[in-house]
């Protein structure tokens, strides 16, 4: 047992450090690339795909995870899936497709793409014996893995080039093979006959009936709004203070957050979880107040507490879900936070800092941008949201109440 247990939490290791290679070697050069092959224009919509995607698929993927496959397995297929989308994409933008054809391919892919975080997320905590002390380690290695694809990206000269694409496409094939050797641990099936409301996940939406879940869902979403001003606009306010190089400095976040990884599990053994999630939270307001504050110091300390604002909620949160929901709803569960925080929150954040950030550039009529007011606005959102957790999360008995009804 205990060497299953072994091969099971080093499988999962692996796929969490291949998946971050590949999504980085997509993502991060996706602009330049987009702009080097004349499709400047595309880059706002290409990044919405994601969240496009995320309004969609993970409840359907995760549905079907929870009824008739075990996650691993489905995500298994579907990497083999992006890859391929991943290649055709890339095929796309190379040959100079017509630019709608382009943006099409790229949501295409971002449908099979989004849903795989949640159902990796899934399949390593359904096979984890204890999950609040083994799941951060093994969630770093997707971090590491963002990582080393940025670098690899670097390496190999593709910074505006398909190579980093077609590269990604590699890493998904990875991704595919290693959860075919990866042991299944299929979650207890619903029985009887499955409603097409039910096929489509819309069924998790009766996880908002509970009170401590929809708090703990609505607070993902909502945080996430201003989350996502961070990586578009952050290096932007590094280069107006005058640093070069402003994704090495962007890297002090993945620092920090696997440090913070690393200590997640002794952090849930010894404090309550409302309080890891607070700590998150307070430590999310505090990168924005550092970051309106406007000196060097200051900014540069925001963007590396981001690192543990993100772990001790984003990474703490699926812990949560794994521990307060019953078994037969866990992966339905996880896709329903891909759904509020990738789909609404990244779509309303988004949209939103964008509109904010042309505010703050008028502000003084000069055309530069307000960097004080910008971060202030998001640090005020996301007080607000903080207080609204502490108020209405309770915490209840972790007994995982029955899932019944109707919404």
């Amino acid at each position: 047992m205990r060497s299953v247990m072994s091969s099971h939490r080093t499988g999962l290791s692996v796929l969490f450090l291949l998946q971050g290679i590949a999504m980085a070697m997509w993502f991060v050069p996706l602009s330049p690339v987009l702009e080097a092959h004349g499709l400047g224009a595309l880059r706002p919509y290409a990044f919405a795909t994601s969240s496009v995607a995320g309004l969609v698929t993970p409840l359907i993927f995760g549905a079907f995870a929870d009824r008739h496959a075990s996650p691993v397995a489905v995500l298994r297929w579907v990497s083999a899936a992006t890859a391929v989308m991943l290649a055709l994409t890339n095929l796309a933008i190379e040959r100079h497709a017509p630019p709608m054809v382009v943006l099409f391919l790229i949501q295409l892919q971002s449908l099979l793409s989004t849903p795989t975080w949640s159902l990796l997320t899934a399949a390593g905590l359904a096979g984890l014996k204890d999950a609040k002390r083994e799941f951060g380690p093994i969630r770093a290695f997707g971090t590491f893995g963002w990582m080393a694809g940025c670098v690899l990206v670097s390496a190999l000269g593709a910074d505006a080039s398909t190579r980093a694409g077609f590269s990604a496409c590699a890493f998904w094939i990875a991704v595919a093979v290693v959860a075919a050797f990866v042991p299944s641990t299929p979650l207890p099936r619903a029985e009887g006959s499955v409603s097409a409301r039910e096929r489509l996940g819309l069924d998790a939406l009766r996880l908002l009936r509970i009170p401590d879940h929809r708090v703990v869902f609505l607070t993902a979403a909502l945080v996430t709004i201003p989350l996502a001003a961070f990586y578009p606009f952050a290096p932007s306010h590094l280069r107006d203070l005058g640093f070069s190089h402003t994704s090495a400095w962007m890297a002090l976040a993945q620092v920090t957050e696997v440090i913070a990884m690393f200590g997640l599990g002794t952090m849930l053994a010894n404090i309550r979880l409302k309080w890891v999630l607070a700590t998150g939270l307070g430590f999310a307001v505090l990168r924005f107040v550092l970051l309106a504050s406007g000196t060097k110091a200051a900014v540069l300390v925001g963007v590396s507490l981001h690192g543990f604002a993100f772990t001790l909620f984003f990474v703490a949160v699926p812990i949560y879900l794994n521990e307060h929901i019953e078994a037969g709803w866990r992966t339905r569960a996880q896709a329903l936070l891909s759904l509020m925080t990738q789909g609404i929150g990244g779509l309303t954040g988004y949209l939103g800092s964008g509109l904010w950030l042309e505010v703050c550039q008028r502000q003084d009529g000069s055309g530069t941008t307000s960097w004080p007011l910008f971060w202030g606005g998001l640090a005020t959102i996301v007080a607000a949201v903080y207080g609204y957790f502490l108020i209405a999360y309770h915490e209840r008995p972790s007994g995982a109440p029955a899932i019944s009804g109707r919404w």
